[in-house]
This record gives C-alpha cells, sequence and structure tokens, in this order.
C-alpha cells in the first residue's frame, strides 16, 4: 500500500547583503577610513565628509554575485557584456593593431561596442566567453574623457584576446576586448594573463575610478544591445551568434 505521507516541503529564503568589496579595492577604503579618523585628531568639521568618501570608495569597489546566461542550445552562441555601464557607441571600426596578429582577432574592421562606466557603476570586468586567453597587452598613454572615440587609440588601455570553445560545428571564435582609462581613471589592473582559462563572465580585471570597455564582436555575431542600454557585466548578453541584430536606442 502506497504511503499516504506528504513529501517535505523545502522552503528557502534568500535576503539581501551589501555586496562584498573585491580584495584589490579593501587597501583604498581601509585608507580612507583611516583618514577619516584622523581628521578627528586635526579638523574634526571634515569627519563627515571623509566617511561619506569612504563609503563611496567601499561602493566602488564593491563586487556583486552575477549569474552568467548558458546558451540553451548549449552551443558557444553568446557574447556576455564584460562591463557595467551605458552602451555609447555600436559601430564597425578597424580594430586595434594590438588586437592583430598570430593570437589575435585577426580582420580587418569589426563591430565595435563601447560601454561606458561612470564613477557610480560596478569597475569588476569579465570575460565575455570561455575559452584560453591567447593575447593581453597593456599600453600606457593619455587620460583623455572615456567617452571620446579617440580616447581607444590615445587612453592608456589593456587589450585581451580569448579563444572560445568549439561550436558545435567544430569552429572556434576569438573575441577582443579592451579596458581603457579615463579622464579619472589612473590605473587598469588586469588578473589574467595569457595562456589562462577562462569562463564566461569570469572576472579578468577592474579599472580605477571611471572608464570604458570596447568589445569586438566577430562578423557571424550580431548585437544584442541598443544605444543607450545599460549592461551589467556577466549577466547582459550583447552579442549572439546567427541572430538578429538589435536595433534603435534604449528609452
Amino acid at each position: 500500500m502506497p504511503s499516504l505521507e506528504k513529501p517535505p516541503v523545502v522552503t528557502t529564503t534568500v535576503k539581501w547583503r551589501f555586496p562584498s568589496v573585491h580584495p584589490k579595492g579593501r587597501v583604498f577604503v581601509a585608507i580612507a577610513a583611516a583618514v577619516a579618523l584622523l581628521s578627528l585628531l586635526v579638523w574634526t568639521v571634515l569627519f563627515w565628509p571623509l566617511v561619506g568618501l569612504a563609503i563611496w570608495v567601499a561602493a566602488f569597489f564593491r563586487d556583486p554575485v552575477r549569474v552568467t546566461p548558458r546558451d540553451p542550445s548549449g552551443h558557444e552562441g553568446l557574447v556576455i557584456a564584460p562591463a557595467d555601464g551605458l552602451v555609447t557607441m555600436i559601430q564597425r571600426v578597424p580594430i586595434p593593431r594590438e588586437l592583430d596578429g598570430p593570437n589575435g582577432v585577426g580582420a580587418a574592421s569589426l563591430v565595435r561596442v563601447s560601454i561606458f562606466m561612470s564613477v557610480f557603476d560596478v569597475h569588476i570586468n569579465r570575460t565575455p566567453i570561455a575559452g584560453t586567453v591567447t593575447q593581453v597587452v597593456y599600453v600606457s598613454g593619455k587620460f583623455l574623457n572615456a567617452d571620446l572615440d579617440k580616447a581607444s587609440e590615445e587612453n592608456e588601455r589593456q587589450h585581451f584576446v580569448v579563444e572560445g570553445h568549439p561550436d558545435a560545428d567544430g569552429r572556434t571564435r576569438r573575441i577582443g576586448f579592451t579596458q581603457i582609462a579615463g579622464l579619472v581613471a589612473r590605473r587598469i589592473v588586469g588578473f589574467v594573463k595569457a595562456g589562462d582559462m577562462v569562463a564566461a563572465g569570469q572576472r579578468i580585471g577592474l579599472i580605477r575610478f571611471g572608464s570604458r570597455l570596447d568589445v569586438y564582436l566577430p562578423d557571424d555575431v550580431a548585437p544584442q544591445v541598443v544605444l543607450g542600454q545599460r549592461t551589467l557585466a556577466g549577466e547582459t548578453i550583447i552579442g549572439r551568434v546567427g541572430g538578429a541584430a538589435a536595433t534603435g536606442v534604449a528609452q
């Protein structure tokens, strides 16, 4: 005789919590907090403004948990946003010379999706696809406004190339993307090197205090974002193999 007992009911709850501060930013939070405390000995009127500054620094280096989408077909067909921010440019441009060569993306021009990060956005950058890092090139340069088109060629920047896993047809794709320092940003930090294997959405670096990130899409990858759209690193799909390109402007 079958049992009449009801199966146990499993309930789970998720509570909101403050995002953790990335280890690369903790020293800056500690410095800001120490300066705030020292102000009590020098000029107390500065204490609360400096406390606010310390809180902002902690928020700048926040490292929220992200859930990276997977292609439901099981193929390697998605390109994920590598940065939080605003999509400011989607256009076909010549690739930077640093992304050329035997380990580069190997094309004369590609569609570039530019994501501008304000000082209020999360600045942890993530890889747009899973695969192997084939190239990392750092270039020193100026600190122009990262929203300017010429910042791609003149500002301090760091280029990455990741070769993805084979798709259903056995083909692999390389995605090039570039961290670009901005008017306020003064330091680009990378977490990976050539030869490293990465998962889609894995943290690959950060840029301190405002900047931009460019992604170069292969010709068979259609943009899935529009100008004015906001992206979340590691979550927003910005490209899809064989898909129809998104059109319009975000309202």
